[in-house]
C-alpha cells in the first residue's frame, strides 16, 4: 500500500506563522526519504490556525527541495480563481518538477463567506461554475480542444507533460463529477470521521467514465492519523488537535495549543461526552495500531493509497509519526546521492 501525505501548515502556540511554513519545508524532504508517494499542501484563507494559503507557492520551495516524491495542491480552491491562471501556474510548476506535478482542486472555499468574497466579489455566483472551471482546466492544462477551439497555445507551448488534475470533496457531488470527466478522486474522510465515504467512492466507481489519462479510476482518502512510541504518548499528544476539535465547533479557530497545557485544564462534563466519542473514532496509537487499522481501512474501501494528514503541537512529534507508520506499513526509504 502507498502513502501520502497532506501538510496544511498548522500554527502553533507560542510560536509565529513563519514557523508553521518553514516546518513544511522541513517535513517533505523527510516524508520523500521515507518512502511516501505524493507531498500534499492544503488551501485555507482568514484561519488563525491553518495559515497554508497559497499552495502553489509552497509547491515550488518543496520542489527545490526534493527529486522524487509527487508534489501537489489539496487543494486549489478553484471558484476563487480564473482556471487559466491556475493552469498557467501548475504548468509552470510542472516545468520545474517534471512529472511530479499533482493539481487537486475543491469547490468549497476554504474560508468563511467574507474571505471569500474579498478573494473573488462573485463568490456566490462562482460555485455554481465549478464544473466549467474543471473542464476549462483540463483543456488549458493539456492543450485539448474547448468549445472546437484548440486551447490557448501560450499557455501550452514548450511543455512536454501536463500536472494531473484531482477532484477533492467530501460529498456525492465531488465524486461524481470526478467520475464524469474521467478524473482522480480524493475523498476528504477526516472532514466528516469517514461518514458517507462508502457512498461517495461507490458511486464514483460506478459512474467512472474513461479517461485517455484515466482509464480507470483511481481513489484515495485523506484521512488523521497520529502514532507514537506507546498508546498513552499518543493520546497525549492528540489531546491537542481534539482539543480543538471542540474549539472550533464554538467557533474558535486558534493556534494548536500543548497536549501538557490542555491535559493540566482538563475538558469540562459537558466536552467529556464529545472528547470520548471524537477519541473512539481516532486513528491513534503506536505504530503497529495506527498501521493496522489503516490497512483495515484501506481493505474495507478497496483502495491502494492512503493520505495522511498529521498534526501535533511538537514538529519532532509529527515526523516520528510519519516514521513510524512508514516502517509499519513497509515503505521503502530512498536514499539520494549526489
Amino acid at each position: 500500500m502507498k502513502l501520502s501525505v497532506l501538510d496544511q501548515s498548522v500554527s502553533l502556540a507560542g510560536s509565529d506563522e513563519d514557523a508553521a511554513i518553514r516546518d513544511t519545508l522541513e517535513l517533505a524532504p523527510h516524508c520523500e526519504a521515507l518512502g511516501y508517494e505524493r507531498f500534499w499542501l492544503s488551501e485555507h484563507h482568514g484561519l488563525a490556525t491553518i495559515v497554508g494559503t497559497a499552495p502553489e507557492v509552497l509547491m515550488a520551495a518543496v520542489a527545490a527541495r526534493t527529486r522524487s516524491i509527487r508534489i501537489g495542491s489539496a487543494g486549489v480552491m478553484l471558484p476563487h480563481y480564473s482556471a487559466l491562471k491556475v493552469a498557467e501556474q501548475f504548468r509552470v510548476l510542472e516545468a520545474l518538477a517534471p512529472g511530479r506535478i499533482d493539481l487537486g482542486v475543491g469547490r468549497a472555499p476554504g474560508s468563511d463567506m467574507r474571505t471569500a468574497v474579498a478573494l473573488n466579489p462573485n463568490a456566490h455566483q462562482a460555485a455554481e461554475r465549478f464544473p466549467e472551471q474543471v473542464r476549462e482546466l483540463q483543456a488549458w492544462t493539456e492543450g485539448k480542444p474547448l468549445g472546437g477551439i484548440v486551447a490557448h497555445p501560450r499557455v501550452v507551448r514548450g511543455y512536454e507533460r501536463a500536472p494531473e488534475v484531482w477532484i477533492l470533496g467530501s460529498s456525492d457531488y465531488g465524486a461524481r463529477l470526478a467520475a464524469h470527466f474521467g478524473l482522480p478522486y480524493a475523498f476528504a474522510y477526516f472532514f466528516t470521521d469517514g461518514q458517507g465515504v462508502e457512498q461517495a467512492l461507490g458511486l464514483y466507481r460506478s459512474l467512472y467514465q474513461p479517461s485517455e489519462r484515466h482509464p480507470e479510476p483511481q481513489a484515495t482518502i485523506c484521512v488523521w492519523a497520529l502514532a507514537a512510541d506507546s498508546s498513552a504518548a499518543a493520546r497525549h499528544h492528540a489531546l491537542s488537535r481534539e482539543r480543538w476539535r471542540l474549539d472550533r465547533a464554538r467557533g474558535h479557530f486558534g493556534p494548536l495549543l500543548a497536549p501538557d497545557r490542555i491535559a493540566e485544564q482538563g475538558f469540562s462534563p459537558e466536552e467529556r461526552p464529545l472528547l470520548e466519542a471524537s477519541q473512539r473514532r481516532a486513528l491513534v496509537g503506536s505504530g503497529a495500531e495506527v498501521a493496522s487499522q489503516l490497512r483495515a481501512l484501506a481493505a474495507a474501501l478497496q483502495l491502494d493509497e492512503l493520505v495522511i494528514n498529521t498534526w501535533a503541537h511538537d514538529p519532532a512529534v509529527r515526523r516520528h509519526s510519519y516514521a513510524l507508520l512508514a516502517r509499519e506499513l513497509g515503505l521503502a526509504a530512498k536514499v539520494h546521492t549526489q
